[in-house]
């Protein structure tokens, strides 16, 4: 093989290395990312859980209907 041409190839070779390296640490920063989005997901759910709960229990203790306030009439009327 032409010393040329083996260079060539060691060339190739240390950039698909370096690519490689490269690859690998974006892919490990992303699974990071992905991991607290999942964890900040899962905590957010049971907070909207939790509120929706306090929201259906303030509603029952205070007698009031399922009627949405835009539909109510105002108490001056």
């Amino acid at each position: 093989m032409p010393e040329a041409e083996e260079k060539h190839l060691i060339d190739r070779l240390d950039d698909l290395e370096s690519r490689m390296a490269f690859q690998d640490d974006l892919i490990e920063n992303l699974n990071e990312v992905v991991a607290r989005q999942d964890q900040d997901l899962a905590r957010l759910t049971l907070q909207l859980k939790a509120l929706a709960t306090k929201l259906s229990d303030m509603s029952e203790a205070g007698g009031e209907t399922s009627t949405p306030p835009d539909y109510e009439v105002p108490p001056h009327y």
